[in-house]
């Protein structure tokens, strides 16, 4: 009498596990792609320190 096939609530779970499987996908790949993004910010941000201190080291000898 309440079986999953006669109120209709088989369609609604298969819908719901489908929704929830592309939410994690697309959960796992936000991961990833902010995980590389931190990466190369870091990557960004040593570049940048090297790029300093090797205008300063410049900076020095054209004053010497």
């Amino acid at each position: 009498m309440f079986t999953p096939e006669a109120t209709g609530q088989s369609d609604g779970m298969i819908g719901l596990a489908i929704l929830l499987l592309i939410v994690g996908i697309v959960l796992l790949l936000l991961g990833i792609f902010i995980g590389a993004a931190k990466f190369l910010l870091w990557i960004g941000i040593i570049i940048l320190i090297i790029a300093v201190i090797v205008g300063i080291i410049r900076l020095v000898r054209r004053s010497v």
